[in-house]
């Protein structure tokens, strides 16, 4: 199990860095199937996915109560996503995590 998460590291630690990153750890998970980096790369895809979205649905209001709000939840998933990754742990990110998981279950 360690040497799983050992080699899967690096991808996982790269889905988080930008969309491109994602798709770029996609890619070094394509030959190995390494469980740990897909999951992480299913978390990443998620948080991204959510910025897009929520990003769009957001710039409607012109208030920075909302802007700032946004930015704080997008921030903390991303933060709590790369941190749990760097560890070498499997957590899902708060709220979303288990949905994500679901959602993305075809990204090995």
């Amino acid at each position: 199990m360690n040497n799983t998460i050992e080699n899967g590291k690096s991808a996982a630690i790269v889905a988080y860095l930008t969309i491109i990153g994602t798709i770029i750890a996609y890619f070094m998970n394509n030959d190995t199937k390494n469980s740990f980096a897909s999951f992480h790369i299913r978390q990443a895809l998620g948080i991204h996915i959510t910025y897009f979205v929520l990003g769009a649905f957001v710039s409607i209001f012109d208030s920075w109560m909302v802007s700032y709000s946004f930015w704080i939840f997008i921030i903390i998933l991303w933060g709590y996503g790369l941190v749990t990754a760097i560890q070498g742990e499997q957590k899902e990110v708060p709220l979303l995590g288990a949905q994500f998981q679901k959602w993305f279950s075809t990204v090995n």
